[in-house]
Order: structure tokens, then C-alpha cells, then sequence
């Protein structure tokens, strides 16, 4: 730490934990508390019951958890394809070229996800594409929304890579999609990973673009949990919540140990 004495430390950290736990842990706790009750009318929850897992974990909520997997990992994959490539081939523009590619990808992130869902829906709803009301037009608004946050992980990590590398494949006779295949993916693997959990956990938890575009047979989870809070099931929706976040953590700690092999590779 940069705090050297003992009680600087101490500060330190209650001063973390004095802003921590209110604004990040306390919002948890209080969800993981109702997701075990059935009445909160005083200081803490009563009514201790595990019949709201059992909603949440069958029926509709686990097709919701289902659509929300496969909607996150398909949105994942084709934002880490569409930027990863275009980081790689951004490094072979000039500057002003980077900076207007770097604009065009960051722009759905700088504008409401209401917006890009409005946008998605009016361009997909009419030949000589038409996807309103399908599940493809979920998947394509998730990765509008989440393939900013790829390019720029993998942009990043395209700037770091040692041309030494290359350069040696090079001389020795490789092609240069082996040296991109060999070589140059490799060396980008952990920030790949990276931006696939981070795509992921974004894509797993957007509500605002799917409300607008989502068919009847495709709900993912957290429409489900506004539902039911909506419908007065407040205790249910925080246990479908609780499901929410356990499954993308789950996710995410499977990621962060496939990045940690790459890194030491």
C-alpha cells in the first residue's frame, strides 16, 4: 500500500469500508435477505422460507435463466469476433482513422440502451430484414450494446503486444495469418477472456434495450425479475436476482481461470 505507518492503514481501510459497504455491499445484503423472507414490515425481514428459490430456480424463471445464458454467451462471441477484429485492423490505420473506427464502436455506449434498442427496432422491423419479434433481434441489440467494451479491451492489449514477436515470425517465413493465428491471438488471449466475462456480465443484466425488443417466447431473466417485482412478488424477484448474480459470478470465476492459463502460457 502507499500508506506506510499503521494507522494510516487503519484509516485506510475504514474509510473503504465506511463507503463500500453502504453503496455496493449493503444493496446486496438487503436483496439476499428478501429472497429468504415472505414479510418485511420491521428492521429486518421475517417469514424465513426457501419456497421462493424453488420459484425461482423452475418453470418460467429457469427458461428465463436459459434464454439469458444463451442470449449473453451469443452476444459475447459476436462482440468479441466483430471488435477483436476490427482492434487488429485498427492497428494498421492512421491515427484519424483509429480515432473515427474507436468513435463508431463507442457510440452505443454513450447514448441511452433505449435508445439503441428504439434504433434496432426500427431497423429491423420492416424488409428486407425483418426480425421484430424474433430472438435474433435480441442477440443483435445485446451486441451493439456490449461490443465497445471489446474493442476497446482488445485495442488496448493490440497496442502492448512486443512487434518483436511478429517480426521473428516473420523473418523465419510465416505467413502473415499464421503469424495473426500463431502468434498474435495467443498473445492476446487474456485480454480476450477479459472482454469476454466483462461482454458477458453486461449482456447478462441489460434490461432497458430488451424491454423494447424482446418476443413473447423469448424473456430473459431480468425482465422476469421486473415482472415480478412489478406484479407485487417482491420476494420472488429478489431470489430470481440472487439466481441472477450467482450464475454470472459462477460464469465469470470459470472466465478468470481460463484467463489465468493464458497468462501463464
Amino acid at each position: 500500500m502507499l500508506v506506510h505507518s499503521r494507522r494510516g492503514r487503519w484509516a485506510s481501510w475504514a474509510v473503504f469500508f465506511g463507503l463500500a459497504l453502504p453503496v455496493f455491499a449493503l444493496p446486496l445484503g438487503v436483496i439476499a435477505a428478501a429472497s429468504f423472507a415472505t414479510h418485511w414490515s420491521g428492521v429486518f425481514p421475517s417469514g424465513p422460507t426457501l419456497d421462493n428459490y424453488s420459484s425461482a430456480t423452475r418453470g418460467e424463471s429457469l427458461q428465463a435463466l436459459i434464454t439469458s445464458l444463451v442470449t449473453a454467451a451469443g452476444a459475447s462471441l459476436l462482440a468479441l469476433t466483430l471488435g477483436g477484429w476490427a482492434a487488429l485492423s485498427a492497428a494498421a490505420l492512421g491515427k484519424r482513422g483509429r480515432r473515427t473506427l474507436e468513435a463508431l464502436f463507442v457510440l452505443p455506449v454513450a447514448v441511452p440502451s433505449v435508445a439503441v434498442g428504439l434504433a434496432v427496432l426500427v431497423a429491423f422491423s420492416k424488409p428486407p430484414i425483418l426480425l421484430n419479434g424474433t430472438p435474433w433481434i435480441v442477440l443483435i441489440a445485446h451486441t451493439v450494446l456490449v461490443t465497445a467494451f471489446a474493442y476497446q479491451s482488445v485495442s488496448a492489449a493490440v497496442r502492448r503486444l512486443d512487434p518483436a514477436y511478429e517480426q521473428a515470425a516473420a523473418s523465419l517465413g510465416a505467413r502473415p495469418w499464421y503469424v495473426l493465428w500463431r502468434v498474435r491471438i495467443p498473445l492476446l488471449l487474456p485480454s480476450l477472456n477479459a472482454a469476454a466475462g466483462l461482454c458477458f456480465a453486461l449482456s447478462m443484466g441489460e434490461l432497458s434495450a430488451t424491454m423494447m425488443l424482446y418476443p413473447p417466447d423469448w424473456v430473459p431473466l431480468p425482465v422476469q425479475i421486473f415482472t415480478a417485482t412489478d406484479r407485487g412478488a417482491l420476494f420472488t424477484g429478489s431470489a430470481v436476482a440472487v439466481v441472477l448474480m450467482g450464475t454470472t459470478m459462477l460464469v465469470l470465476l470459470a472466465v478468470s481461470r481460463i484467463r489465468t492459463r493464458a497468462t501463464y502460457r
